[in-house]
């Protein structure tokens, strides 16, 4: 098990803008834990660099565990790293359903099971306030 400071926590809340860097959501909206994820397991390899850390609500931690990686289409694709790549470069929202523009976009949304309906719901209904994406 590695240890995250809370100096270090704080930097990556921070960076990610309050936000899970996964489905963006606002974790005071979120409804559950969010959480310092390793984006690259430490069983894997990862370290507790900042480059390695990103923001993520208990639903995407969970989700995305360890994986770096999932088939989509028969073919080995990297999910969406949040330290390289812009989310926006990947994904884009659509009355609270997050739809690809990439493969790496097609394959973070399969793994994480980003449009469970009530998730859905939800970002819409933030959508509305104002509050998301």
């Amino acid at each position: 098990m590695s240890y995250i400071s809370k100096n270090t926590r704080r930097l990556v809340i921070k960076r990610g803008g309050n936000r899970c860097e996964y489905c963006r959501v606002l974790d005071y909206l979120g409804g559950f834990d969010y959480h310092i994820e390793h984006i690259i397991g430490v069983q894997h390899g990862g370290t507790d660099a900042l480059s390695n850390l990103a923001y993520a609500c208990s639903y995407c931690n969970w989700k995305k565990g360890p994986n770096i990686s999932t088939i989509l289409d028969g073919e080995l694709t990297p999910l969406f790293n949040p330290r390289t790549q812009n989310w926006f470069d990947h994904f884009e929202v659509e009355r609270g359903k997050i739809l690809p523009l990439s493969t790496v976009g097609a394959a973070t949304i399969k793994l994480l099971d980003l449009n469970q309906s009530a998730r859905v719901d939800a970002r819409f209904e933030m959508m509305l306030a104002g509050c998301y994406p």
